[in-house]
């Protein structure tokens, strides 16, 4: 396989900038170290980029940015932010869509490294999968080759750097408020186990258990289907009683709207309702829908302003956590 000047750095021990510095005969490189980079270079019959020798760290430019599905609303508000944050740097992006499984995961990433890609943005902690090691092997392997930042997730290595949501703490207070309230039987529901997702259930039981409510495990409940069909399972579920409910997604807990306008229950005062992500579609229902505001804006900016820096050559924080809000509407009563 090719190297590049990723390798090149790593093998003579200096920065990218440095080997750029090099390669285009910039005199402010020692003899020492130029000898150095020029003997690895020769060494593993490495050829600079000749479309790249004249931009500033022999760059094009170019970010990949992949997400599982660019039909999902979250998704597709990031990679719309990440755009024009990228645009204000003289930046521009290749997208692909990974999908969910690993193989996937792993063959849209590769694909965008072959386009010789400056950095890699990866949208979702879908990319971590359970975070077992065979699942993180290939990003621990292309991060070898470029940063990666991961949004809303977050994996140890010295070339990878998380910037992510305080998911934990944000699905805490929203149970906690539920609570207060008055609440005593919430029901969580999510669609995956992915990083994220556990997160938000580790804040949900914290809560429960620290108010002195037991964690019901009948009271948490995976959901992949469609709004509809999901509607249609609450109300087969005879046995489930709650007066509560909140989702890992906006969507989750629209579907819970539906079941309490089949029920002909009264929302909040029959059933109180939280969502998260705060997407366009918690004003668009009807009561509008309570939700967690992730503040994608912020972490969309501040994922690509750490880039820049670590482009650069500076050091950036490997894992920033942006703080999320609850956006109270009609859908609770506190």
């Amino acid at each position: 396989m090719a190297v590049t000047i990723y390798d090149i750095a790593r093998l003579s021990g200096v920065s990218i900038a440095t080997i750029s510095r090099v390669v285009n005969g910039n005199p402010s490189v020692s003899d020492k170290t130029r000898e150095k980079v020029l003997a690895v270079m020769k060494e593993y019959d490495y050829t600079p980029n000749p479309f790249a020798r004249s931009l500033q760290f022999n760059s094009m430019k170019m970010v990949g940015i992949s997400c599982a599905d660019i039909k999902d609303d979250y998704m597709a508000r990031m990679v719309s932010i990440l755009e024009k944050k990228l645009h204000e740097y003289g930046y521009d992006y290749m997208l692909l869509c990974s999908g969910y499984d690993l193989e996937s995961r792993e063959h849209a990433v590769d694909l965008l490294l072959k386009k010789k890609v400056d950095a890699l943005i990866l949208i979702g902690s879908q990319f971590l999968g359970n975070c077992e090691k065979d699942e993180v092997a290939y990003l621990h392997r292309d991060a070898e080759q470029v940063p990666v930042f991961i949004l809303n997730g977050y994996l140890e290595n010295k070339n990878i750097y998380g910037v992510l949501g305080d998911d934990r703490n944000a699905m805490y207070n929203a149970t906690e408020s539920l609570i207060k309230a008055g609440r005593k039987k919430i029901l969580f529901l999510y669609d995956s186990e992915s990083y994220s997702s556990n997160q938000k259930m580790a804040g949900y039981e914290d809560a429960l258990r620290d108010n002195g409510i037991p964690v019901d495990g009948n009271l948490k409940l995976k959901i992949t289907c469609s709004l509809h069909e999901e509607r249609d399972l609450l109300l087969m579920r005879k046995d489930l009683e709650f007066d509560a409910a909140i989702a890992t997604t906006d969507e989750l807990a629209v579907g819970v709207l539906k079941y309490a306008k089949a029920r002909m229950l009264q929302v909040p005062k029959d059933i109180s309702v939280i969502g998260y992500n705060n997407s366009p579609l918690a004003d668009f229902v009807e009561p509008e829908l309570t939700s967690v505001d992730t503040s994608i804006k912020d972490m969309a900016h501040v994922a690509v302003d750490k880039m820049m820096e670590c482009l650069q050559g500076k050091k950036v924080e490997h894992k920033t956590v942006i703080e999320s809000r609850l956006v109270k509407r009609c859908t609770t009563d506190f």
